[in-house]
C-alpha cells in the first residue's frame, strides 16, 4: 500500500499546488478476534481452536461473543462488510452466515474497540475487534489472544482532510503536508503497523507483514449498499445492541 494508493492525486496538500486531494489516507486497521484463554478453557476450548470466522459459530461460544454495532462503529461496518464480501456479495450466504453468528453473540456495542476490552476483562470470550485494541490489552498483561480470521480481515482507512470552509487558517496546509510525511508515518506506526506508505519488516502481534492478511476490499460496492446493508442489520439483530448513551 502507498500513499499514492489512498489519494488518487498528489502527495502535497500546498496551496500552491495545481492538484489537490480530497483527502488522504493514513493508516488502516483491521478486524481481529481477541479472545480470552481463560474463558475460553471455561468452555472446554483453546485459542488454537479459532481460526476463522467459521470457528465463531461454535455452540460453545453461545452467548459468549461482543461484537461492535455497525451502525455506530466503523469496525463493526467493515466486518460485516468483509463477511458480505467473502462470502459471496450478491448471494444471501453473508446473511445466513450472519444470522448464525447471532445466536453466539451475548451484545452488539457501539465501540470498536469495547469488545477487545471485554474481552480483556473477562466479560466475554470473544471479543470482535481490531488488530491493536487486542494487542494493546495483550501487552498490558490481559489473558488474551489475538487472531485473525484465516478467510481474511475487513479493514479501512483512517485519513486526513481538509474541511471545505471560505477561510481556511494557512497553519492547516501546514500541518497536514506534516500529517503525511514520512515523520509523521513513523509514529502512526507505533499503534497501526499497516500506514499508507511501504510496509517492510515484521510486527509485534501479526505473524508475517500486515499486509497480506488484508481481504481484495471492494470499497465502491460498500459505499454503494452501505445504507441497505445498516438498514437490514438493524432489522435483523438490533435487538442485542447495547442502550445508547
Amino acid at each position: 500500500m502507498s500513499r499514492k494508493a489512498v489519494t488518487g492525486s498528489c502527495l502535497s496538500l500546498n496551496k500552491s499546488d495545481k492538484e489537490v486531494p480530497t483527502w488522504v489516507g493514513i493508516d488502516a486497521w483491521e478486524t481481529a478476534f481477541v479472545v480470552n484463554t481463560e474463558e475460553l478453557k471455561k468452555l472446554g476450548m483453546e485459542p488454537e481452536e479459532i481460526k476463522s470466522y467459521e470457528d465463531l459459530l461454535d455452540p460453545r461460544l453461545k452467548g459468549q461473543i461482543v461484537m461492535s454495532n455497525p451502525n455506530s462503529s466503523g469496525t463493526g461496518f467493515l466486518t460485516v462488510s468483509a463477511i458480505l464480501q467473502l462470502k459471496g456479495k450478491d448471494s444471501e450466504a453473508g446473511w445466513d452466515y450472519l444470522d448464525q453468528l447471532h445466536e453466539n453473540i451475548a451484545q452488539y456495542v457501539h465501540s470498536g474497540s469495547k469488545p477487545a476490552k471485554m474481552a480483556a476483562s473477562g466479560e466475554c470470550a470473544v471479543g470482535i475487534s481490531f488488530g491493536y485494541a487486542g494487542i494493546s490489552q495483550r501487552d498490558k498483561g490481559a489473558p488474551v489472544e489475538v487472531i485473525f480470521p484465516e478467510e481474511g480481515s475487513g479493514w479501512d482507512l483512517e485519513a486526513n482532510a481538509l474541511m471545505k470552509k471560505e477561510e481556511i487558517n494557512p497553519a492547516a496546509y501546514t500541518f497536514l503536508d506534516w500529517a503525511i510525511s514520512d515523520e509523521a508515518m513513523d509514529l502512526y506506526r507505533v499503534n497501526y503497523p499497516i500506514v499508507t506508505v511501504e510496509n517492510t519488516g515484521t510486527y509485534e502481534g501479526y505473524d508475517s507483514n500486515p499486509l497480506d492478511q488484508l481481504i481484495d476490499n471492494d470499497f465502491s460496492w460498500a459505499a454503494e449498499n452501505r445504507e441497505n446493508i445498516l438498514n437490514e442489520w438493524i432489522e435483523k439483530y438490533d435487538s442485542k445492541s447495547e442502550a445508547e448513551s
